[in-house]
Order: C-alpha cells, then structure tokens, then sequence
C-alpha cells in the first residue's frame, strides 16, 4: 500500500515522532521541510543558496522558493513511493500549492493527519526535549531519549534545548498555530481527507492511534 499522507500538529504534540514511526513501519518516506531545506544549503543548489540568503538576512523562505523545494523531492521519488510531509502545508496558500504540484504530477494525497495534544501536555512534553545541534533530529529526554546522553544517535551531533521551549514562548507559539492552522484544519475537513489523532497519551498509545487511522484509509479505498 502506498501512503501519501500529510501530517499536521502543533509543535510538541509528536508529530514527528509519529510521522518516523509510520515511516518506519510502512516502508515510506518522511520529508520534513526543514531538513529539505538543510540539504539544498549545503548541496549548494540553486535553490539552496537562494534560500540561505533569505535566511541569512533573518528572512522566512518565502513559500514559493519552499514549495519548489518540495516538488523537486516528490519529483525526484517518482510515483511509486510513499510519503510523509511534515511541515508543509503551514497555510492555505501553501495547501493550495501543494494540490498544483501533485496534479502535475500525477499523484494525490490520502489523507491528512491531525496530531493533536493538550496546551498541558504539549509544554510537560516540551520542557524534556532536546534537538541534535547538527542533523536537527528532536529527543524528548523522558519519552525518546537518545542511547547516548547528550549525543544524538544517528550522527553523533550534540543534543541542545531550544531557545523556543520555555513555558510562556510555547503557549505564544502554540496560539500563532491555532490561528493560522484551523483555517487548514477545515480546509481538508471539506476534502474529506482529515483524521484526528489523539497524542495526550503515550507514545506506543500515540503511534497506535496513528496506525488504526491508516487502516481505516484501506477500508475507505475498499482495500
């Protein structure tokens, strides 16, 4: 089965914990935007070095540039292989975007999933989480620790707490989320494409959840 999927959820609520259990267990791709964009900086593309510059002026890369980014990924993987995007679409705009690339080539989405988490248990989550100071990959200390204290697992990077997991950042952020994502949240609501996960509990509880929404993508398709 190939899974197309699109994952939404604040930050903290696991999604991208979950997004790489699912990728794991199915075989298909996780295309995180942020890492997307890392790998054309340091490739040197065209788009890579069009992007560092907005960056390096204190800039967000406008979405045109990041959805360029992202047709190229999904171009460059063909049709026969399944994906996870996470961290795009942020925005109706960007949605809107997506749909064209996909059109043109060939493929749709089927589904998309909702992460969603309480504001408790989104900044308890937070509070424990660490990011890898060299690849990005994120830990939370008491419910996906990494082997090694203070060292990631895959390149061995440092492990460092974000200046944007403090208490009263993360309920500014989480606020800026909400506004700007319920508009996407019903977006696909309409399209008959969105599954709400509930990721209050823990995380095999979360990535259950996740799982029993792809089974119920078969029995909508009659597989």
């Amino acid at each position: 089965m190939i899974y197309r999927l699109v994952f939404l959820g604040p930050p903290g609520a696991g999604k991208g914990t979950i997004a790489q259990a699912m990728a794991e267990a199915f075989g298909i791709t996780q295309i995180s935007t942020g890492s997307l964009l890392r790998e054309e900086v340091e490739s040197q593309t065209e788009l890579g070095k069009k992007a560092k510059a907005i960056m390096d002026a204190g800039q967000y890369v406008d979405d045109e540039t990041v959805a360029s980014i992202v047709e190229n990924k999904l171009a460059s993987m063909g049709k026969e292989k399944g994906f996870i995007l996470d961290g795009f679409p942020r925005t109706i705009k960007q949605a809107e975007m997506l749909e064209s690339i996909m059109q043109k080539l060939g493929i749709a989405l089927d589904a998309v999933l909702d992460i969603e988490a309480s504001d408790d248990t989104i900044i308890e989550r937070l509070g424990g989480r660490v990011q890898c100071s060299k690849c990005g990959k994120v830990y939370n200390l008491k419910n996906v620790p990494p082997e090694e204290e203070g060292k990631c697992d895959g390149c061995s990077g440092k492990l460092v707490k974000r200046d944007d997991d403090k208490p009263e950042i993360i309920k500014m952020r989480l606020e800026t989320y909400r506004k700007k994502t319920e508009p996407l949240i019903s977006h696909y609501r309409e399209k008959r494409l969105l599954l709400t996960i509930d990721a209050n509990g823990a995380l095999k509880e979360n990535i259950d959840n996740a799982e029993k929404a792809l089974k119920r993508i078969n029995e909508k398709k009659g597989e």
